[in-house]
């Protein structure tokens, strides 16, 4: 199945609801019913946000599962034991292949978790909304900036259709932040200078490989190592970073230029990612933020944080500020996994749902565009990556057989796009450079 034909399946599937009378019982204006779910993706993330959601709200229960793999779901299912009838899916409700996400949808769901890889997001994103149903979407929304475009159109028609996408970028959630942000916003720390971000961390996870899949059955199985399936950890993990860099910053930023490369992993089974990248982000006014991830084995140091630097002070923004105005967080909290479900619930049923989507795509391109840098030894500007680069990584032709090829990117030599060069601001000849020539 190609991706003009999933698109047109979904369209196909949001108009059979809509007559069906279903669009409208989903939009929630008030009441006690309860609302079912849908995940689609049975992996570790599917896991804890379908709990999550069962567990943080109530009137919630588990309805459908959808996967790629028929085993994924057999295992993630006797993880759900725990949830007693709440998590109980019927075989009838459990959906396996290329179209899972589409019978997730048609099962009778309200709400679909997208947990799945990120490269199928955004396609996934259109057809939830385009047949009524609210959304939650782990991060990152997207891959590649055709990705992004598409999700903040899919964000554009949810707010039309009153339906709530939240994404599961957690910290939008958790008081501590959301205390920290403001106090930024309300002048705290002075005018922002500057920032710096970390997200250095260990290795993963890896399924291997078995003689009898496919080299799309092994991409697939093992996402997280193919940029066109999870963006690159840059992307995947880093963007929770990012995303609260935006948010301090109130805006996106206005270009980078990054560096990375592999220095551990270096064989075929680790696919095409890097495993660490250094990124500087100009924001609009002059500011600058370093951002730093990595993932090493062995005895490497860990460090996920952020720091925010003012005029007059600096903050944590997980709940400390120095210098002119000191403060610190001390109030007890919920669990901003928790806590992010339990507000995304409220709001479907309140009928004023929340509507994350363009936020979420700004933060994902915010760490794709780093990644673009890296790969391409490029500058990256936000105006030129958000509305004119034609980088889209996800096949056109999805299905079990051959997949792209695992092509480790090399500063300098990789384009911006495969084939075509769209260097919005190629490199010039320094003035010294030609006058040594000339000698």
């Amino acid at each position: 199945m190609s991706r003009r034909q999933f698109l047109k399946v979904s369209a196909a599937a949001g108009a059979g609801l809509a007559a069906a009378g279903l669009v409208g019982r989903v939009a929630y204006a008030a009441g006690s019913d309860t609302i079912k779910i849908g995940l689609v993706g049975c992996g570790g993330r599917g896991m804890a946000d379908a709990k999550g959601c069962v567990n943080a709200s109530p009137g919630v229960m588990l309805w459908a599962l959808g996967d790629l793999f028929k085993d994924r779901i057999d295992t993630f299912r006797q993880g759900l034991k725990d949830l007693g009838e709440k998590g109980a899916v019927s075989d009838e409700h459990c959906f396996s292949g290329w179209d899972n996400c589409k019978k997730v949808i048609e099962s009778g769901v309200d709400l679909v978790l997208l947990c799945e890889p990120p490269g199928f997001r955004p396609m996934h994103m259109k057809m939830v909304v385009e047949a009524g149903k609210h959304v939650f979407v782990e991060k990152p929304v997207a891959v590649d900036p055709v990705g992004v475009r598409s999700v903040i159109a899919t964000s554009e028609l949810a707010a039309q259709k009153k339906l709530a996408i939240v994404a599961g970028t957690q910290s939008r959630h958790h008081p501590p932040y959301l205390e920290a942000m403001k106090r930024i916003h309300g002048g705290d720390i002075g005018k922002l200078v500057a920032a710096q971000c970390y997200f250095i961390t260990g290795t993963l996870w890896h399924r291997g490989r078995k003689p009898e899949w496919s080299e799309m059955e092994y991409q697939c199985r093992n996402w997280y190592y193919f940029t066109w399936l999870s963006g690159d950890h840059i992307v995947e993990q880093h963007v929770h970073n990012l995303d609260r860099m935006n948010w301090a910053f109130q805006s996106p930023p206005a270009k980078c230029i990054a560096v990375g490369g592999r220095q551990a992993r270096t064989g075929p089974e680790w696919g095409n990612i890097y495993d660490h990248f250094g990124v500087e982000y100009e924001y609009p006014g002059g500011a600058r933020v370093a951002s730093y991830c990595s993932q090493f084995g062995g005895n490497a140091s860990h460090r996920v944080s952020d720091n925010i630097v003012g005029t007059e002070g600096t903050c944590d923004p997980s709940g400390t500020i120095t210098g002119k105005k000191p403060w610190k967080f001390e109030a007890e909290t919920r669990d901003p996994t928790l806590q992010e479900h339990a507000d995304l619930v409220a709001s479907i049923r309140s009928g004023n749902p929340l509507n994350e989507g363009k936020r979420i795509a700004e933060s994902s391109l915010t760490a794709i565009m780093g990644r673009m840098s890296a790969y391409t030894g490029r500058e990256i500007s936000w105006n030129w990556v958000l509305a004119s680069s034609k980088l889209s990584l996800v096949p056109e032709k999805l299905e079990f057989g051959p997949a792209p090829p695992a092509e480790v990117a090399i500063p300098g030599k990789t384009p911006l796009v495969a084939g075509e060069e769209t260097d919005p601001s190629p490199p010039k000849a320094k003035t010294a450079g030609k006058k040594a020539a000339k000698k």
